[in-house]
């Protein structure tokens, strides 16, 4: 009787010990070759957006856009890798149309959505596809996070750093007649010479395709400054000469009821 309730015993330990191991396999599998844990929210989401806008090819561009960062390092990843991304999914030019912002995203983003008549980066297939997501890979995974990734800042070549750099740089190139650039007046210096628009974007926008820049300063109670500026001569000056160049102080408030009031012409905005 004793031996069988032994045997019993070894048979359950057995069987504890296989279905351990089992666990711990399974994990380590999933842990290291990515298996069965990556993340499809993200493809999904791009894969939908992306089929709202006409024209793109959504398995290829999504296929590219994994490519760029799948497999690598989360801070080596350099603006260069979108760039089979861009040429899959090419921004189209809106001549006229297309607005620039350094720090008056939210402004930006009201005026942009409620009024059709002009154009940002976030508009875009590309950027709305990935506004405001969050993505990095992993060296020797297949697996796609989107948590735990790189801040903006933590380094230089990270994933959603670089797409939005080289997105930018692209999205200038793109710019084509009268463009829009709108800064925050209640900065003492609205221009950034170190920021996206400053950095990459102003320098791409290239006579005889860009024609005009208008720079709309974005004017509240307690302005900082003013269209004759020290940071704005200092934008002027950086311009491609054969840019002719505009500033205009507009009040938020004028802003904000142009986005609203479909019976002001987008040109009266300012």
């Amino acid at each position: 009787m004793q031996l069988i309730i032994t045997r019993q015993m070894e048979r359950r330990w057995i069987i504890c010990i296989i279905a351990s191991a089992a666990i711990v396999v399974g994990l380590g599998l999933g842990l290291g070759l990515g298996l069965g844990r990556s993340d499809t929210s993200l493809r999904t989401s791009f894969i939908n957006t992306c089929q709202e806008f006409s024209g793109y090819n959504c398995e290829t561009a999504w296929q590219e856009f994994e490519k760029a960062y799948v497999g690598k390092d989360s801070c080596s990843v350099p603006p260069e890798a979108y760039s089979d991304l861009m040429t899959a999914a090419p921004f189209q030019p809106n001549c006229n149309n297309m607005m620039l912002w350094s720090k008056t995203k939210d402004i930006v983003s009201d005026m942009t959505t409620r009024r059709k008549c002009f154009t940002r980066l976030e508009s875009t297939m590309l950027g709305a596809a990935l506004d405001n997501k969050v993505w990095c890979g992993k060296e020797g995974s297949k697996e796609i996070f989107t948590e735990s990734c790189p801040k903006w800042d933590a380094c230089v070549n990270n994933p959603q750093r670089s797409f939005w750099t080289k997105a930018s740089a692209s999205f200038a190139e793109s710019a084509c007649g009268n463009v829009t650039v709108m800064l925050d007046g209640s900065r003492k210096e609205p221009f950034d010479p170190a920021s996206a628009f400053g950095s990459v974007e102003l320098p791409r926008l290239k006579a005889p395709a860009v024609m005009f820049l208008t720079v709309v300063l974005v004017m509240n109670s307690n302005p900082e400054s003013t269209c004759s500026s020290t940071s704005l001569q200092t934008l002027k000056n950086t311009l491609d000469p054969g840019v002719r160049y505009d500033c205009k102080e507009v009040q938020r408030s004028r802003i904000s009821q142009c986005a609203s009031d479909t019976s002001i012409a987008c040109d009266k905005c300012w």
